[in-house]
């Protein structure tokens, strides 16, 4: 599914204010679109009097002294990289609540965007320090436990301070002993499943996403919340992409295809993660004469671009841009040296909401 028109505008104009200017073709690749794409929406950004084009260059309007590292009593030492992964939507939302907190600071933010390649964070973070970044903020994309076990040496030795966001290490893990800034996964779980309960669903299927670490984090909580749960009689877990598993720790038969799968179990209702996924497959249930939410009951996990579905999805919110605020004011606490600077290490966790919109109601009455 394409990226809404308007959070890639977004993106091309934060690229553009952190750096004062921007090639086209650059853009492109970054936000891996066509140029004639990027050219469309910087004549819509210029036409806004939000960007001012150039000659295959874009340029930001903020006057010289608001550009970040434009002034010139600022050196290298006041910039913090933020690196993420590429076409993140979910993370450039948690990006643009640090920026906040950073540029209100004075801080230059240089955004680092990692490619899918296994291992790509490190070479981008010695850049970032070489460059001369005071601090970091990190969402790696950890694929895999053993990719993330593999970055846990190098991340905890390094020599500035660093905030993980919407990233838990494993207990005991040289990372442990880090500040991080996520989302209480298993309660926006909780969030989900008691809403379908209290609505008269008995039986459901989850479905998630094992490419990142907060799908693992979801699918250890649902299947917790679901066999303890009193009033749920039957469930069941599923990667909602079969993509999504090529790579990842699960075996081949975790895979299934969710609408075979909501009509082998008798359920009348779907947890999903991501957004994607879950838009996706209302589309496939429909095809398949399956009526949301008459027939079947849909929640998204993620709410990005879950309200923007032919039916709005139900969708549980983790904090987003609160996790990026927060996680920026940790870090500037720590690289100001006053109170919090040699406080004991902070792993915050923020709660969740659940947006209740059409794709949900309670189950169709069983004909006697």
């Amino acid at each position: 599914m394409r990226e809404p028109v308007d959070v890639r505008r977004q993106r091309i104009l934060a690229a553009v204010e952190a750096r004062g200017q921007a090639r086209v073709r650059d853009l492109a690749v970054e936000l891996q679109v066509s140029v004639v794409t990027v050219r469309r929406d910087v004549e819509e950004l210029t036409r806004e009097g939000r960007l001012r084009r150039g000659h295959g260059v874009v340029h930001s309007t903020l006057p010289a002294q608001e550009l970040p590292g434009s002034d010139p009593a600022r050196t290298d030492g006041d910039t913090v990289a933020v690196v993420v992964p590429e076409r993140h939507s979910y993370l450039y939302e948690t990006l643009h609540g640090a920026r906040s907190v950073l540029e209100e600071a004075g801080m230059r933010v240089a955004l680092h965007i990692v490619p899918p390649a296994g291992g790509a964070e490190r070479p981008l973070v010695e850049r970032a320090l070489a460059d001369g970044a005071r601090g970091l903020l990190l969402a790696p994309r950890w694929r895999t436990p053993a990719v993330e076990e593999a970055d846990h040496g190098w991340l905890a030795a390094l020599e500035v301070p660093a905030v993980l966001m919407e990233r838990r290490p494993r207990p005991g893990s040289a990372l442990h002993a880090g500040d991080s800034v996520c989302s209480d996964h298993w309660y926006g779980a909780h969030l989900a499943v008691e809403h379908l309960v209290g609505l008269g669903h008995r039986r459901i299927v989850f479905a998630t996403r094992d490419d990142s670490p907060t799908a693992r984090s979801l699918r250890a909580a649902f299947r917790e919340i679901a066999e303890a749960h009193p009033l749920v009689e039957r469930w069941t877990w599923t990667l909602s992409s079969p993509e999504a598993g090529q790579d990842g720790p699960y075996a081949a038969h975790e895979t299934a295809d969710v609408p075979a799968l909501l009509r082998e179990l008798g359920a009348t209702a779907a947890v999903l993660h991501s957004d994607v996924d879950a838009l996706m497959v209302v589309q496939r249930l429909a095809e398949d004469g399956v009526r949301v939410p008459e027939d079947c009951s849909v929640v998204a996990y993620d709410d990005v671009l879950a309200g923007l579905g032919s039916i709005p999805l139900t969708a549980v919110a983790p904090p987003k841009a609160e996790v990026g605020r927060v996680a920026a004011e940790l870090l500037l606490q720590r690289l100001a040296g006053g109170p919090g600077a040699g406080s004991p290490v902070r792993r915050v966790e923020l709660l969740p909401a659940l947006t209740v919109r059409g794709s949900t109601r309670g189950p169709a009455p069983v004909p006697s």
